[in-house]
C-alpha cells in the first residue's frame, strides 16, 4: 500500500521531458543506492552481530553476498531474454528498454527481503518490534513507489498502467513476509544472504545501466541532482525510522 501511495504523484504528472526524464531517473537511482546500503546491507550485518558473530565475520558474509548478487544480476543482464518483458508501448529504444526492466526487476527482488524481514520481526513473538519494522518499511517504499512508477513513464506506459506496476511491485513483500514467519525457526540465518543477494542486484544495474543513462547531452546537472536528493531522502528516512 505505501509503495502505491508513493506512485500517486504520477496520476498527476505529465509525459516527462527528455531532461525531467534525466532528473526522475537519477532520483530514482538515488533511492535504490541509499536503500541498498541502509535498507539491506547495514541491516543484514547488525542481524549477523546479533546473532553472535563477529564484525568481521559479519561484513565478510555480506559483502560475499552482495557480490553474488551484482554478478547474477549481470548474468541475468547479458543472457536472459529481457527484452520480452518489454510489453506494451514501449517507446524507449531497446537498450534503455532493457536498463528500465533490469531496474525494475532489482526493485521487486529487493522488497521480498524487505517483507521476510517484517515477517521475522512478527515470527519473533515481539508484535511492538514488528509493528515498528512494518511501518518503517513501509514509509521508506514510499519513494521507491515513485521510482518504479516514473521508471514505467519512462517506457511510454499510461499514469495508470505506471501505478499498478508500482503496486505491483510492492505485492511481493506480503509474500515475503509469509515466507519469513514460515522459515524462522528453521532457517533464520537466510535473511542476511537475501539482503546481500538484493542489495548487490541493485547496486550493479543502478551503476551499469541507469547512471550511464542519466547522462546524456542536457540534463546532467538535473540528473545529479536529482540523484543526491533521491539519496538524502532515502538516508533520512531509513535512519530515521530505525
Amino acid at each position: 500500500m505505501m509503495t502505491a501511495v508513493g506512485a500517486i504523484p504520477m496520476l498527476f504528472l505529465r509525459q516527462p521531458s527528455p531532461s525531467t526524464e534525466r532528473m526522475l531517473l537519477g532520483f530514482a537511482a538515488g533511492v535504490m543506492l541509499a536503500a541498498s546500503f541502509f535498507s539491506l546491507i547495514i541491516p543484514g550485518i547488525d542481524g549477523l552481530v546479533d546473532e553472535g558473530r563477529s564484525r568481521a565475520f559479519a561484513a565478510a558474509t555480506m559483502a560475499s553476498a552482495v557480490l553474488i548478487g551484482a554478478a547474477a544480476i549481470g548474468l541475468v543482464n547479458r543472457y536472459a531474454p529481457v527484452d520480452m518483458l518489454a510489453v506494451g508501448p514501449a517507446n524507449a529504444p531497446l537498450a534503455i528498454s532493457r536498463r528500465i526492466w533490469l531496474f525494475l526487476i532489482a526493485i521487486t527482488l529487493h522488497n521480498f527481503p524487505e517483507g521476510m524481514a517484517v515477517g521475522v520481526s512478527f515470527g519473533g513473538g515481539d508484535l511492538g518490534h514488528g509493528f515498528t519494522t512494518a511501518l518503517g518499511i513501509g514509509i521508506q517504499n514510499i519513494p521507491e513507489g515513485l521510482a518504479v512508477a516514473v521508471a514505467l513513464s519512462t517506457l511510454g506506459y499510461n499514469r495508470w498502467i505506471s501505478f499498478a506496476g508500482a503496486l505491483a511491485s510492492g505485492l511481493v513483500e506480503p509474500v515475503g513476509g509469509l515466507l519469513g514467519v514460515s522459515v524462522i525457526a528453521m532457517l533464520p540465518h537466510l535473511l542476511p544472504w537475501g539482503l546481500g543477494l538484493s542489495a548487490g542486484a541493485m547496486i550493479y544495474v543502478v551503476t551499469a545501466e541507469i547512471i550511464p543513462h542519466t547522462h546524456g547531452d542536457e540534463g546532467d546537472e538535473l540528473s545529479v541532482i536529482g540523484l543526491m536528493v533521491g539519496l538524502v531522502a532515502m538516508m533520512f528516512l531509513d535512519v530515521a525510522l530505525g
